[in-house]
C-alpha cells in the first residue's frame, strides 16, 4: 500500500518515482542524490532511451525503466510519483492513475493543473493522498506556497506578473537594442526556448500559469481559453525606443483583477512605468505581485526558469509531503472573464506619410469616444515607412479595436497598428 500525505506522521521516509529525466528531472535527481533533503529516497526513474539517459552519479539501487507502467504497478516501490514530462497526455493519465491508487503526486505541469487541476485535486482527496504543484508557476520562486499559506488570511483582488522567463529574456534583450529573431535564436541555444516557441511567445504558457494563480489567490476557476493571450512577436526595437521616451519599458504581463463590476484577465506585452517593480525584472527572472484587500501589495521575485530553481520547488514539495504537510483546502467558484477594464493604451502606427494622417486617426478614435493623450514621432525616419506613436486615455479594449480596424483600412497604413495596454498600477 502506497503511503499518502494524510497518513504520514510528523516525518516519514518516502520512496520517489521520477517520470522524466530532462533538464528539471535530472536536477531533481541530483538534489536527491546529494542527500540535501532527508527522508526522501529515489527508487525509480522512467524515461525514454534509458541507455542514453542513465547517469553514473545516480545510486545503483535506483531502477531505470522506459515504462511508466512499471512505476504505476501496485507492488512498485513508489510512494510519490513526480511527473516532469509536461503536457496534457499521457501525463494526465499517469497522474490520474497514481492518485487513484493512493499515491501522492508532485508535478511542475502547469498545463495539466490549469486545465484539470480541480478534477485532479478532487481525485486526490477521494483517495487520501496529495497533489502538489509548487513548481508549476514561477519555477523556484515560492509563489504558490506563499499564496496558499502566507496570504490565506487576506482577500486578494489582483494578481499580475511576469510568468514566462523566455519572453522576459527576449524582451529585456530587445530593450538593450537587439532584434527579436536573433534573440529568440539565442534563447533556443541556451535552452530557455523550445524549438517551437509558440507556447511561450504566444502567451499560452503564461495564460495557464495565470489561471492557476487566479484559482489559488482569487478563489475563482476560469478556463484558460477565456483569458485573452497576445503574442510578443509584434513588438519591435522601435517600440522600446518610444517606451523609453515615455519613461517606460515593455514586458509580457499576465494580469487578473476582481472588481465590483466583474473579472478581468489578460496576457499581453504591456508598457510598464520605470517606477514599477515589474520593470526591474530582466533575463529569465519571474515576478508576481498580489494585491490584497487588507495586506496590500506583496511581491515575489527570483529565478523562475531553469532546471535547478524548478527542481528546488519540486523537492520542497516532496519535503513537505515527508513531514505530512500537504496543501490547505481551497474553495473556489467557477467564474467568467466578464469585463474589459478601462486602461490607457500605446498605439504604434507605420504609415506612408502625407498631410491629414493625424486628423484621420484622431477622427476614427473620436468616433469611439477615445481621447488622444500624446503623439510621438522620432525624427529622421523615411517618409514612405514612418513609425509614430499615439497614446490614448483610458478606454475599453473593444472600442479601441473597432477604431483600429477602421484605421487599418486607410490607404496610408502599411501594417496593422500595434496596440499595448499601459500598466498604471
Amino acid at each position: 500500500m502506497a503511503a499518502s500525505a494524510s497518513s504520514l506522521g510528523q516525518s516519514s521516509s518516502l520512496r520517489i518515482g521520477l517520470v522524466g529525466f530532462g533538464t528539471v528531472g535530472s536536477s531533481v535527481a541530483r538534489i536527491l542524490a546529494d542527500a540535501t533533503a532527508t527522508g526522501l529516497t529515489l527508487t525509480m526513474i522512467a524515461n525514454r532511451n534509458v541507455a542514453r539517459k542513465r547517469a553514473d552519479w545516480v545510486s545503483p539501487t535506483v531502477r531505470w525503466t522506459e515504462s511508466v507502467e512499471e512505476m504505476l504497478a501496485p507492488d512498485a516501490p513508489v510512494d510519490v510519483l513526480v511527473e516532469l514530462v509536461g503536457g496534457l497526455e499521457p501525463a494526465g493519465e499517469w497522474v490520474r492513475r497514481a492518485l487513484a491508487s493512493g499515491r501522492s503526486v508532485v508535478t511542475a505541469n502547469k498545463k495539466l493543473i490549469a486545465f484539470h487541476g480541480p478534477e485532479l485535486e478532487q481525485l486526490a482527496r477521494q483517495n487520501g493522498c496529495q497533489l502538489l504543484f509548487g513548481a508549476a508557476v514561477a519555477g523556484g520562486i515560492p509563489v504558490i506556497p506563499g499564496i496558499e499559506h502566507g496570504l490565506s488570511g487576506d482577500r486578494i483582488t489582483r494578481v499580475e506578473g511576469i510568468l514566462n522567463g523566455t519572453c522576459n529574456f527576449i524582451l529585456s534583450a530587445m530593450e538593450s537594442g537587439a532584434d527579436y529573431a536573433p534573440v529568440l535564436a539565442d534563447a533556443q541555444r541556451r535552452g530557455y526556448a523550445e524549438a517551437d516557441p509558440t507556447e511561450d511567445v504566444g502567451g499560452l504558457d503564461a495564460r495557464a500559469k495565470l489561471a492557476i494563480l487566479m484559482r489559488l489567490a482569487m478563489r475563482v476557476h476560469v478556463a484558460p481559453e477565456q483569458i485573452e493571450a497576445r503574442p510578443i512577436t509584434t513588438v519591435s526595437s522601435v517600440d522600446f525606443s518610444y517606451a523609453a521616451d515615455l519613461n517606460a519599458t515593455i514586458r509580457q504581463i499576465a494580469r487578473a483583477e476582481q472588481t465590483p463590476d466583474g473579472l478581468a484577465a489578460i496576457v499581453s506585452p504591456m508598457l510598464i512605468p520605470r517606477k514599477s517593480p515589474l520593470a526591474w525584472s530582466t533575463g529569465t527572472e519571474n515576478m508576481v505581485v498580489t494585491a490584497g484587500a487588507h495586506g496590500g501589495e506583496v511581491v515575489f521575485s527570483g529565478h523562475g526558469a531553469g532546471g535547478h530553481p524548478t527542481a528546488v520547488a519540486v523537492v520542497s514539495d516532496l519535503v513537505n509531503l515527508s513531514h505530512g504537510l500537504g496543501r490547505p483546502p481551497v474553495t473556489f467558484e467557477a467564474a467568467q472573464v466578464s469585463i474589459e477594464p478601462e486602461v490607457p493604451h500605446y498605439i504604434r502606427f507605420l504609415v506612408c506619410d502625407r498631410p491629414g494622417i493625424v486628423a484621420a486617426i484622431a477622427g476614427a478614435l473620436a468616433a469611439e469616444n477615445i481621447n488622444i493623450n500624446a503623439i510621438l514621432q522620432k525624427p529622421g525616419c523615411a517618409s514612405d515607412c514612418l513609425p509614430f506613436v499615439v497614446t490614448v486615455e483610458p478606454c475599453r479594449g473593444s472600442a479601441l479595436r473597432r477604431a483600429l480596424a477602421a484605421i487599418a483600412q486607410m490607404d496610408f497604413v502599411l501594417e496593422p497598428p500595434l496596440d499595448m495596454q499601459i500598466l498604471e498600477k
